[in-house]
């Protein structure tokens, strides 16, 4: 190995012991063992461990999956423009974002001269929980 001017003998042989795994393809850490994670402490959860049923989705209390599904559904369908709107703004939103039939049918559901700042509130007057 050729000796550097900027480093000792002793600096370049440690230099190329750090790098030779890397270098040479063999099976040697390149991390050093202090710079390697640590384990999961005792009052740590386990990763393994999901929640089960609704609660794995993240649902608030009192809505399941489907109801957060379907929320989410109706809120692709109404854009950031539309809001606050009335009915008729957020069906011409939902056809400018090509909403299906059924999305469009709750949108008429809603009351007329009503006006909604989020979808959240649209959503409460359909008659969902919220």
């Amino acid at each position: 190995m050729e000796r550097s001017s900027k480093h000792g003998p002793r600096v370049d042989d440690e230099m190329s012991r750090s790098v030779r795994a890397v270098v040479q393809g063999g099976t040697e850490p390149r991390a050093e063992k202090r710079m390697m994670a640590e384990p999961f402490g005792e009052d740590q959860p386990e990763p393994a461990q999901v929640p089960q049923g609704d609660r794995r989705t993240g649902a608030p209390p009192g809505l399941s999956s489907a109801d957060m599904e379907e929320f989410s559904r109706l809120g692709r369908y109404i854009g950031l423009s539309a809001l606050p709107g009335d009915r008729g703004a957020l069906r011409r939103s939902a056809e400018t974002l090509q909403a299906p039939d059924d999305v469009l049918g709750e949108l008429d559901r809603l009351p007329e001269g009503e006006t909604y700042a989020t979808v959240t509130e649209v959503w409460a007057a359909l008659g969902h929980r919220v």
